[in-house]
C-alpha cells in the first residue's frame, strides 16, 4: 500500500529509510494515473515486496514535485540504495518496469 508523502522532509526520509523506494507522482484529475497506480502497486507487492511505495499528489504538494523536476503525470521515480535509478513519465510500461527492477532488487535483497 502506498504511503502518502506531503513534504520534502518526508520524501528525503523515505529515501534514506528504504533500500528501494518507489515514488508515484500524480493527482486526482488524471484518469491514466488512476488506472496505472493499482497496477504498479500489484506488481511491486508481488515481485518486489521490500520496496517502499510512496504517493505524491502533485496538486497538494507542488513544491515537492517541482523540486524533483516532476512536471507531468503520472511520473515514477525509483531510488535504489539512496540513488535515483529510474525516472519515467507519462508512458510507463509494466513489463519494462519489472525488467528494470529485477537485477538491482536481487542484488539488494538476496
Amino acid at each position: 500500500m502506498y504511503q502518502t508523502i506531503t513534504s520534502i522532509a518526508e520524501y528525503e526520509a523515505a529515501i534514506t529509510q528504504n533500500a528501494a523506494a518507489l515514488f508515484y507522482f500524480s493527482h486526482n484529475e488524471c484518469n491514466v494515473c488512476k488506472v496505472l497506480k493499482p497496477k504498479i502497486e500489484e506488481l511491486f507487492t508481488e515481485e518486489f515486496p521490500k520496496t517502499g511505495l510512496f504517493y505524491v499528489n502533485t496538486k497538494e504538494s507542488p513544491e515537492l514535485s517541482a523540486q524533483q523536476r516532476v512536471f507531468a503525470v503520472p511520473s515514477l521515480l525509483i531510488f535504489v540504495d539512496g540513488r535515483e535509478y529510474v525516472r519515467k513519465s507519462r508512458n510507463i510500461g509494466l513489463n519494462e518496469l519489472e525488467e528494470l527492477m529485477e537485477r538491482p532488487y536481487e542484488m539488494l535483497f538476496s
